[in-house]
């Protein structure tokens, strides 16, 4: 890896960071804690706004700030003024794994020319409505397509697709159960 300190920006990354990045890590593993936080409150009826403060990468607070909106179609007693939490919740699969997809064909100096992520899932009203306690609320799988193009082969490609799969933390957080730790604070 330390051959791309040399290299030329590929795909738009810096490899010469992600190469300090690592080497860093490997000096330091205390470094490759990453902490994130979200704060959200509602914006009436079912709209929500999202707050991204700050983070912590390597023990150092990392300064952002973004809103993320958030709404339900007009079906399901929404206005449809942005995304739903399902949307938002492939929307945070895809993005993280086109950051996979990028990087890791960045590593190896393949020119991406398209990078496409389909995701959709199919859930039952009748276990968010509480309506049916044999009714799961959520997913019994998401599906999806990646869509990818450029200087590589398909074995290349392949290889990338096994490699995003087994590195991702939001494949690897929804491709399993995670321990949700929340508790009740009444003003």
């Amino acid at each position: 890896m330390t051959d791309l300190l040399t290299c030329d920006p590929i795909n738009g990354l810096d490899l010469s960071a992600l190469v300090a990045l690592v080497e860093d890590i490997r000096a330091d593993p205390g470094k490759a804690k990453a902490a994130f936080r979200v704060t959200t409150r509602w914006a009436g009826q079912t709209s929500s706004e999202t707050i991204v403060g700050s983070c912590q990468i390597g023990g150092s607070p990392v300064d952002r700030s973004f809103t993320i909106l958030a709404d339900e179609p007009r079906e399901l007693m929404g206005q449809d003024g942005a995304p739903n939490p399902q949307e938002l919740l492939m929307a945070a699969l895809n993005a993280c794994l086109v950051v996979g997809y990028v990087a890791n064909a960045s590593v190896i100096g393949i020119d991406l020319t398209e990078l496409e992520i389909e995701t959709w899932g199919e859930l039952d009203l009748r276990g968010y409505l509480g309506m049916d306690d044999a009714v799961v609320p959520g997913y019994q799988q998401l599906d999806y397509v990646v869509r990818i193009a450029g200087a590589g082969t398909a074995e290349q490609f392949e290889s990338i697709h096994q490699v995003v799969k087994r590195t991702s933390p939001n494949f690897f957080n929804l491709n399993q159960p995670i321990r949700l730790n929340g508790r009740l604070e009444i003003s």
